[in-house]
């Protein structure tokens, strides 16, 4: 490129000189094209009457606008198939036949060999039937009480919890109430969650509280959390459904939908407007 601006340059500095008119007059200037800052003659000024050349000499700059570039790599991927002269035409690179040159392998193929995930024995397995409940301490309600996100006098539910922005994205199957920071329930509160913990339980109770473990399937539970979700896919609420033989025995009563908002010791009261009666 700076070759090119140079033979038009000289170019047009040769044009120039040949002119009756001289394109440029002055009596200096200013000419240090290839000088170092501390050249000795850097700043030395050049006369056009010294040299008769250069009168037609203009301001010549050896980058432009169309010569930049962004900082890509200059290498440019390899055109496959697109004839003899380019090297990668006809085949492209694949050879004459065989297994390489077609559609190729799937992965982890080895030949025919038993391959690697095969030989390796296998370890562990997974547990359709786990439960992942997100650990919620005493202490951490309280702090939300206490800040006014929580009013203690209704029923706290997980959809409470929820809206107060005490849950998290780990609650995949409820909620379970630990006794972390028990010491700071003082006042009589009634939960219903998944699962509790027993020295939860007795600081609840301790307190004049309830402790209520109610079961919820994943379509129950979203329900619970998200009703705005059927609500905006035109859908009804799903009926509370029963918890499966093996986890009878650790929930006190199946879930109500929509949530219940009113405390436990005045649901107590009036018996037959319960939706669902705990198991016997």
């Amino acid at each position: 490129m700076i070759r090119r601006r140079l033979s038009v340059l000289s170019t047009s500095i040769i044009r120039s000189s040949t002119h009756s008119k001289p394109i440029l007059r002055c009596p200096s200037i200013q000419f240090q094209p290839f000088q170092l800052p501390h050249s000795p003659n850097a700043n030395r000024s050049i006369s056009c009457y010294e040299f008769p050349d250069f009168q037609g000499f203009r301001a010549y700059s050896l980058l432009s606008l169309n010569d930049l570039r962004d900082k890509v790599p200059r290498k440019q991927p390899t055109r496959k198939g697109r004839g003899i002269g380019s090297g990668k035409g006809k085949t492209a690179g694949r050879g004459h036949k065989g297994q390489r040159a077609r559609k190729g392998i799937k992965l982890g193929f080895e030949g025919g060999q038993t391959p690697l995930r095969r030989r390796v024995p296998k370890r562990g397995f997974k547990n359709p039937f786990s439960l992942t409940f997100q650990p919620i301490g005493l202490g951490r309600i309280a702090k939300f009480i206490n800040a006014g996100k929580i009013d203690s006098s209704e029923l706290i539910t997980m959809k409470t919890l929820k809206d107060a922005g005490v849950l998290g994205k780990q609650s995949k199957d409820g909620v379970r109430l630990m006794g972390r920071g028990s010491e700071q329930i003082k006042w009589p509160i009634h939960l219903e969650v998944s699962r509790v913990t027993v020295r939860a339980k007795e600081a609840v109770e301790a307190a004049g509280g309830s402790v209520r473990r109610v079961y919820y399937n994943k379509l129950g539970l979203r329900a619970l959390l998200k009703p705005e979700w059927f609500e905006k896919k035109g859908r009804l609420l799903p009926k509370a459904a029963r918890p499966p033989p093996k986890q009878k025995d650790k929930v006190d009563s199946i879930g109500r939908l929509p949530a219940p908002t009113k405390p436990i010791p005045f649901l107590v009261e009036t018996t037959k407007d319960l939706p669902v009666q705990p198991f016997s």
